[in-house]
């Protein structure tokens, strides 16, 4: 399945809380600290706020780099978040919604002062 999401930049404020995760967690790729960050907001109930985000960063990626071996999993559970939210599958939904949560995720785990290490995060992970 190919993906519309075709490429992905970060804003300068997610690179910071992706060094910062980085540091804490040894993870030293950024599409696995971003992976993890993208199921933990599809995870959330309530749908990310809209705001513009913006690409000011010197972080990016492809799509399949991002994925991996997971990116047709990965799609096909924004798509089914989408739906589940009653928003479009459209390109340009996909596109804004991929943002969104990928940011927001960033956020609560940058954010989470009880992430110290990666066993941490696995924790946080399976108690979600």
């Amino acid at each position: 399945m190919r993906s519309p999401i075709e490429r992905i930049k970060l804003s300068k404020k997610a690179k910071d809380q992706l060094i910062k995760l980085k540091r804490v967690t040894k993870i030293e790729n950024w599409n696995v600290l971003c992976r993890w960050a993208f199921c933990r907001s599809l995870a959330e109930v309530n749908t990310p706020a809209i705001y513009p985000i913006p690409a000011d960063s010197n972080v990016e990626m492809s799509w399949q780099t991002f994925g991996g071996d997971l990116a047709e999993i990965l799609l096909l559970a924004l798509k089914y978040r989408c739906y589940q939210d009653g928003l479009g599958t459209d390109v340009e939904t996909l596109n804004n919604q991929f943002r969104l949560h990928l940011h927001r995720g960033i956020g609560y785990l940058a954010g989470d002062p009880n992430l110290e290490k990666i066993e941490d995060l696995l924790e946080l992970e399976i108690r979600s």
